[in-house]
């Protein structure tokens, strides 16, 4: 008796699924070393973008829009709080108060990152921008972070509760055109791939390119 889904998904929905299992793989990897979780956040979000031009070349499943939420909601809200929550216990200890307030806005991290998903399935997934920063973005934003050396807990922390008001506001993001989505992965590829200082010059150019498109990609960034 053949799976169920066999016959139903695309080629994209494959590479979909495939990335909620990096999700899990980076929550597992924040608990040993941080750096490689973010290396496996920022190869989700290469994935994350490949399913989407699979989809487009290829065609998708009715499941499709359905199966991307779900793995965002793995590889891109709850690694990314996992990530957090394990460099704050590596540089801080377990001290309760700041520990619990760490937590604390991590869980507010995922419970944003899963409303905001929500409603971009609802509203959005069929139109050329989105309200709200994207998970992807946020989580990009605190992987590259990360390998590019910017892990003290004072930094992250705050960073997060911004990131969290921000995927909830009603803020228009255009999406990337072809040209810039490519450059942005390879810029992720390159961070990924290299270690040391090249690895964090790449993460650096990385974080770069995502906190310009935070801040300027509402009122700047070109349509077509």
């Amino acid at each position: 008796m053949k799976p169920r889904f066999v016959g139903h998904f695309g080629v994209a929905d494959y590479v979909t699924v495939s990335n909620a299992a990096l999700g899990f793989l980076a929550a597992v990897a924040a608990l040993v070393d941080p750096t490689l979780a973010a290396r496996v956040v920022l190869l989700g979000a290469v994935a994350d973008g490949l399913d989407g031009v699979l989809a487009r070349q290829f065609g998708g499943s009715e499941a499709g829009p359905y199966l991307d939420s779900l793995a965002d909601v793995a590889s891109f809200c709850v690694a990314p709080a996992v990530l957090v929550v394990s460099v704050v216990q590596a540089t801080w200890g377990f001290d309760p108060l700041r520990s619990w307030v760490a937590a604390g806005l991590c869980a507010l991290f995922v419970a944003m990152g899963v409303t905001r998903l929500g409603l971009y399935t609802a509203y959005d997934s069929k139109s050329d921008s989105t309200e709200g920063v994207p998970t992807t973005l946020a989580a990009t934003i605190l992987s590259a972070g990360v390998l590019a050396g910017f892990a003290d807990p004072v930094v992250l922390v705050p960073l997060v509760g911004v990131l969290s008001v921000m995927m909830v506001t009603t803020i228009n993001y255009p999406d990337l055109h072809w040209q810039d989505a490519l450059v942005m992965g390879v810029v992720q590829a390159l961070a990924i791939l290299l270690t040391g200082y090249p690895g964090e010059v790449f993460a650096f150019g990385l974080l770069f390119l995502a906190l310009g498109y935070l801040f300027l990609g509402p009122r700047f960034y070109w349509r077509k």
